[in-house]
């Protein structure tokens, strides 16, 4: 018995062997069959070795032994088949991983070169930041050696400084005077002249002075004949001044009811002022005047007497300065200019206003520096007689010109336009 049983076990064993190695080279060569020709042609194989009955039947007596097989019923098969056929489907995802991560590389990579890869990417933008940065620069250096030839310092020798009259003070507070600019007339000083009439009616028989000569009182102006009086008279004058008025001539009948001379005491005149009715409740009695006479003709007074009603021709009320005239400068009948100082503030920096210059369009100061002499741009105040306030540019302490800046300005421009710019 223990032989008998013996044989067919080995026999078994031998053919489950030979079948468990032929199984698992089928299903890799199926698997390869698959990955290289497509669903269809495994299909067709399939069909074909099912309809030819081949595998199953290769060896009808292993099966029945092994299905009856006392100690393993179908173990040995079951695994085996299960392993290749997992085998099978193992290299088949394999492949298909295989073929997909080519693919799915070369088509990335490939289109990534091709499409938008990081070279071209990186030589696109680069080029055009290079070029850009080298304009940039270039529009800079150009800029910037513009602004370096485009000197705005005069530079002047001290001989040039002097023969120019280039005046520099320092800079520092002042007082501002607003003024009310008004037009005015020189007239004799009422109160001071003198209308000369004969006592009595009569003939002119000598006339000793003329228009313009200066008389002294009690002086004998004319002699005159008269039926009234049993001998010549004399006409004399009546204050020390000034003939201004004359109507009489040799051998006229002058009458007593007309003056024959007009005496002025003119060491003292009358600045009457006009004053606009929308001015009047800025000026009073007190205040002080600068009086201008011509371009540099100037003198100072105060309003001693504003008129308590206005024309009604011209709407306008009369503010008067007594002048002192000694010596007799300011004649009577002279238009004048009058600048009533009707506010005075202190402010902390002022210049005079003849310091003052448009410099490329902007109000400008030359200020003194180490290398010359530069304009500065300034923010301008209040305005007074011949100053104005600084706001802003300049500050205490800072060196300028007062006069004399004319001469830099047309330096200057003379520089600019020689680099094609014009101030």
């Amino acid at each position: 018995m223990s032989a008998m049983q013996l044989a067919p076990r080995t026999d078994s064993d031998s053919r489950r062997r030979s079948r468990t190695w032929a199984l698992p080279g089928a299903a890799v060569l199926l698997g390869v069959a698959v990955a290289l020709f497509g669903t269809g042609v495994v299909d067709g194989n399939a069909t074909e070795s099912g309809g030819s009955g081949s595998a199953p039947q290769a060896d009808p007596g292993s099966t029945s032994e092994m299905g009856g097989h006392p100690d393993h019923p179908g173990h040995d098969d079951h695994d085996h088949d299960d392993h290749a056929v997992g085998d099978s489907e193992a290299h088949s995802e394999a492949g298909h991983d295989d073929h997909d991560d080519e693919s799915h590389d070369d088509h990335d990579h490939d289109g990534h070169d091709a499409a938008g890869s990081p070279d071209g990417h990186d030589d696109h933008d680069h080029d055009s930041h290079d070029d850009s940065d080298a304009h940039d620069d270039h529009d800079s250096h150009d800029s910037h050696d513009d602004h370096d030839s485009h000197d705005d310092i005069v530079r002047l020798t001290a001989a040039e400084i002097a023969e120019f009259g280039v005046i520099v003070e320092t800079a520092g507070s002042g007082v501002i005077e607003q003024t009310l600019e008004v037009p005015g007339e020189v007239r004799p000083n009422d109160d001071r002249l003198a209308h000369i009439v004969p006592r009595y009616s009569g003939i002119v028989t000598d006339v000793r002075v003329g228009i313009g000569d200066y008389v002294k009182r009690g002086q004998v102006l004319a002699i005159i004949e008269s039926d009234e009086s049993l001998a010549p008279f004399e006409v004399k004058t009546l204050l020390s001044g000034t003939v201004i008025g004359k109507h009489i001539t040799l051998g006229e009948a002058a009458s007593r009811d007309r003056d024959t001379f007009v005496i002025a005491d003119l060491s003292t005149v009358w600045i009457d002022l006009t004053i606009y009715q929308r001015d009047l409740e800025r000026v009073r009695v007190g205040q002080e005047v600068v009086l201008l006479r011509g371009h540099e003709e100037r003198a100072e007074g105060k309003i001693s007497y504003v008129t308590p009603i206005v024309d009604e021709r011209t709407r306008t009320a009369t503010a008067r300065v007594v002048l002192t005239n000694r010596d007799e400068d300011w004649r009577p009948g002279m238009f004048v200019t009058g600048l009533i100082r009707v506010e005075s503030a202190e402010v902390p920096l002022a210049i005079p206003t003849t310091a003052v210059h448009r410099v490329e369009g902007r109000a400008a100061v030359f200020v003194e520096t180490a290398d010359g002499f530069e304009p500065q741009p300034v923010v301008l105040g209040r305005t007074g007689r011949g100053v104005v306030e600084v706001l802003s540019g300049i500050h205490p302490g800072d060196r300028f010109v007062s006069e004399g800046g004319f001469t830099l300005k047309a330096e200057l421009e003379k520089g600019s336009f020689g680099h094609g710019h014009a101030h």
